[in-house]
């Protein structure tokens, strides 16, 4: 027998516990949006593919926290094309007393599909940002006119970086333009980012003449409205994510060929759709998978939801996790064995 206190003898280890993956370490793995376009668009094409893509996202469920103002939502999924088990969960706050914690934040669980452990937590405010904005890219090169030069976003915050930042790089614009209900943080964001940003005072002043415009806002009743919009232009509605609130108005969803991410999540969580009782187009996926036209000589609208993205993403981190873990579970052996040699009593000769 063990000596009192001693450690048990290292037989059974069990399965490791999940790797955590920091902020930085996404960032490391994750240093350029576009690394997730090709990812990205094969999950768009396979969800909206229904069964024979292999995918399994239900609507995410989304509990109020009414007494702060908050939500939190619980967006669950699985790919069998990347045998993928993923949750994310995240939380975003319609009034931040505290300016200095994010709107959004969230974290993503990465199981193991085949028995249900859990390999890895994920900080997930890096890869909501980035997954997002490469979404919007993808859905920009397919239904943007043909020559667009200017650019605008409305709204400046952490969705304003990640767009901005893979929209230069994929893009070629002569102009961008951005402005933000506080002028500040407008301001703080032209300043910041490598080029030439314009701060303008209005959000029609911002919208007038552009080609392609982004809307990333925590707004709750309109901004954008279809009497400022170039005809022709397209917009990415990337804020409103909730069946009451609103970032476009009817006459630009109305008067607009409508795309989205997934039906079933903008007829359950899309004010600007489930309001506007504006009619879908198509999915994404169908104009990938060749399915459905892209209209771009059309004024298109592009409404995201964060539905189809989060395994794809978590996929650039399973082989990480898979090792981390083994490491572990080594140098836990090692310990466990260490410790085991030395509190055993020797039988005597």
């Amino acid at each position: 027998m063990p000596l009192p206190g001693a450690p048990a003898p290292p037989l059974a280890m069990g399965s490791a516990p999940p790797v955590f993956i920091g902020c930085e370490e996404v960032e490391k793995h994750l240093h350029r949006a576009s690394l997730l376009l090709p990812a990205l668009e094969a999950a768009l094409g396979n969800f909206s593919a229904g069964a024979p893509g292999g995918v399994v996202q239900p609507v995410r469920a989304v509990v109020p926290v009414r007494p702060h103002g908050g939500y939190l939502g619980v967006m669950p999924a699985y790919s069998a094309a990347d045998d993928a088990l993923t949750t994310k969960l995240v939380t975003f706050y319609e009034h931040k007393k505290d300016s200095s914690v994010p709107s959004h934040q969230a974290t993503v669980l990465l199981f193991d599909p085949t028995n249900g452990s859990l390999k890895a937590v994920l900080d997930g405010s890096v890869i909501t940002a980035k997954r997002t904005a490469a979404v919007s890219a993808i859905a920009t090169k397919l239904l943007m006119p043909a020559f667009a030069e200017v650019l605008c976003i409305l709204g400046a915050g952490v969705q304003a970086y990640s767009h901005y930042e893979i929209f230069m790089e994929l893009f070629t614009f002569k102009e961008v333009r951005i402005w933000n209900r506080t002028k500040e943080n407008a301001v703080k964001f032209a300043n910041s980012v490598n080029g030439p940003v314009q701060v303008c005072s209005s959000a029609q002043e911002a919208v007038t003449g552009a080609d392609v415009i982004i809307t990333v806002t925590m707004a709750t009743t309109p901004i954008l409205f279809g009497e400022w919009v170039k005809p022709g232009a397209h917009i990415n509605a990337v804020g409103a994510s909730r069946p009451d609130w609103r970032e476009l108005d009817d006459e630009l969803m109305n008067n607009s060929v409508l795309f989205v991410d997934s039906r079933e999540a903008a007829l359950t969580e899309s004010g600007d759709v489930i309001l506007s009782k504006a009619e879908i187009f198509a999915e994404l996926g169908e104009v990938l998978k060749g399915t459905k036209p892209a209209l771009p000589e059309k004024t298109t609208v592009f409404k995201s939801l964060g539905s189809v993205y989060v395994y794809p993403v978590t996929c650039h981190f399973q082989a990480e996790a898979e090792n981390d873990q083994q490491k572990m579970l080594d140098e836990r052996a090692l310990v466990s064995g260490t410790l085991h040699d030395k509190f055993t009593l020797k039988k005597p000769s």
